[in-house]
């Protein structure tokens, strides 16, 4: 079966042959190998078989040879291509006798230092001379067996010089030294070997009931972080339900109120209206009396018509029924904001306890972040430099080229580099005044809500030598420390924490924001006078 697909394979691509062509020579190849073949010697009028190397004056019409064309359709249909899984590949073992495509090998043999398929390998199987010859699995490494020096099998271990060397190298350069049979070493390297094989099976024994316990682990984390997301969704649940009731009881007060409030102004407006209808009466009956013609009736009844009862108390009372309503809607808007307040005071509580906080430079170190200041956002004021990383107010105004993302009215700059999941970064204050922030990238460029912290948009930590103050949406918040000479900002984007920190020996928290940030921040400096001055550091976790 070997030979046969042998003898049907093309000696150019050594698979079976495809359209086979004969030459006047005899030797047949697959037609596109042949032509591919003459092509690439460049010389048309001359050819020469790619096997024998006879020469064509002419180059040959090829044909078909129909022949070898079912022979090979005949193998395929009979499967005994099956054989090409014979031959080797780059990782097997050639057999070093055959010609052409290689098989693989089945056997070396460490005498003859070749190794042979099982064609080849008869001779050695059946032949008496080769009775002695030694057999082993196929190997890449026999000339590393046999002595280059004395051309002899390696069959003796040096102990004194940990290698495997032949007899006679024992008795030369070896003379003197701790020599024993190759095989006796391996015997006892082989205790060794099971001594070392029973350590690494007891080692796994043990990592496997660690990996146990760590996926019982596991298993508890999940469930304790279920249970925690259950308890606290049927705690806010709980909650929103109190509030709604509470909103129906409030609204319920209320209307009452209002109720009541209207009942006691609609009597009033009976009583005023009745009122009024009796004193258009006697208005009327005046005026009737004016324009008698009787002196002896207008004095008759001028004195009965004339007398008006004094104004009663409750009709001059003066209502202001809303004054209570206004009451209520402050006491619920301070309400407001103190659940405001103390939801997230709750929510940086549990984020602080849910997101490990790095507490050490070199943990805060492995979240640092290349930034590079962008200079279409510095202020006309200001001077990049060290690869737009150092900045510094020159003192007077410059005339950059117009860009719509520059600052107009602050000495300030923004980041090129959009700041969203875990970054640190530090920012070294060479002197003066200095504000380090974050923003978002819509931030206004002009006016003074374009500046760091004056807007609902940035956070702003503002530096100079007197002390710290932090700035959001021009609400500010004094610092009680010492000015720092460098600043370290760790943002948690999805948290929604942004922290200060004074970098010396140790890391010190100057302030802490816990919100939401609804778009990727931008970190920003300004600084605030021609003697102020800072830089972002170039950081990576090796930094010291």
């Amino acid at each position: 079966m070997e030979a046969r697909a042998e003898v049907l394979s093309c000696s150019i691509c050594l698979d079976l042959l495809k359209d086979p062509v004969t030459l006047n020579c005899g030797h047949s190849f697959c037609q596109v190998c042949v032509e591919g073949y003459w092509d690439s010697e460049g010389e048309r009028n001359i050819c020469q078989c790619p096997q024998c190397r006879r020469t064509f004056r002419r180059r040959p019409v090829l044909q078909k040879n129909v022949m070898l064309a079912k022979l090979v359709e005949e193998l395929k249909k009979t499967g005994l291509q099956a054989a090409d899984l014979c031959y080797a590949g780059p990782e097997d073992v050639a057999c070093d006798s055959c010609t052409g495509r290689k098989l693989k090998a089945l056997k070396s043999c460490l005498l003859c230092l070749t190794s042979y398929c099982e064609q080849h390998l008869q001779p050695h199987l059946e032949a008496p001379a080769f009775r002695r010859h030694k057999l082993v699995q196929p190997s890449k490494q026999l000339k590393e067996i046999i002595c280059p020096q004395h051309d002899e099998e390696k069959k003796m271990f040096c102990r004194t010089d940990q290698q495997v060397i032949c007899h006679l190298c024992a008795v030369d350069q070896h003379r003197d030294h701790h020599i024993v049979l190759a095989a006796a070493e391996r015997r006892e390297r082989e205790k060794e070997v099971d001594q070392s094989r029973g350590r690494i099976q007891q080692r796994i024994q043990e990592r496997q009931e660690e990996l146990k316990l760590l996926q019982q682990e596991q298993k508890t984390i999940r469930d304790s972080a279920d249970k925690a997301v259950k308890d606290s969704q049927e705690s806010l649940q709980q909650m929103i339900q109190n509030l709604q009731i509470r909103m129906l009881v409030v609204e319920h007060q209320i209307r009452s109120r209002q109720e009541t409030e209207a009942a006691g102004v609609r009597g009033l407006q009976k009583q005023l209206e009745q009122e009024i209808a009796e004193l258009k009466k006697k208005d009327a009956e005046l005026q009737q009396l004016s324009l008698t013609d009787s002196h002896l009736v207008f004095l008759q009844n001028w004195s009965s018509l004339s007398q008006v009862s004094e104004d009663t108390p409750s009709s001059r009372t003066h209502v202001r029924p809303h004054c209570c309503f206004e009451e209520v809607s402050a006491a619920v808007s301070a309400s407001r904001e103190r659940l405001q307040d103390l939801l997230r005071d709750t929510c940086t509580n549990i984020s602080l306890m849910l997101v490990p906080q790095p507490k050490t430079r070199a943990e805060f170190l492995r979240f640092s972040r290349d930034i590079t200041l962008d200079p279409n956002t510095a202020g006309s004021w200001l001077l990049l430099s060290e690869g737009n990383r150092k900045v510094r107010d020159v003192g007077e105004k410059q005339s950059p080229p117009h860009h719509p993302d520059r600052f107009t009215d602050h000495p300030q700059a923004l980041s090129k580099e959009p700041l969203t999941g875990l970054c640190y970064w530090e920012v070294e204050r060479r002197r003066g005044a200095i504000h380090v922030a974050v923003s978002y990238k819509n931030i206004s460029r002009s006016g003074r809500e374009s500046l760091y912290g004056y807007n609902d948009k940035s956070w702003s930590l503002w530096c100079d030598d007197s002390g710290c103050s932090f700035t959001h949406n021009s609400i500010k918040t004094e610092v009680s420390t010492a000015p720092p000479s460098r600043v370290g900002v760790y943002l948690d984007h999805s948290a929604g924490l942004l922290s200060f920190y004074s970098v010396s020996g140790t890391m010190t928290l100057l302030h802490r924001v816990h919100t939401t940030f609804t778009q990727p921040l931008h970190a920003g400096v300004c600084v605030w006078s021609s003697s102020s001055s800072c830089e972002i550091q170039k950081l990576n976790e090796t930094t010291v």
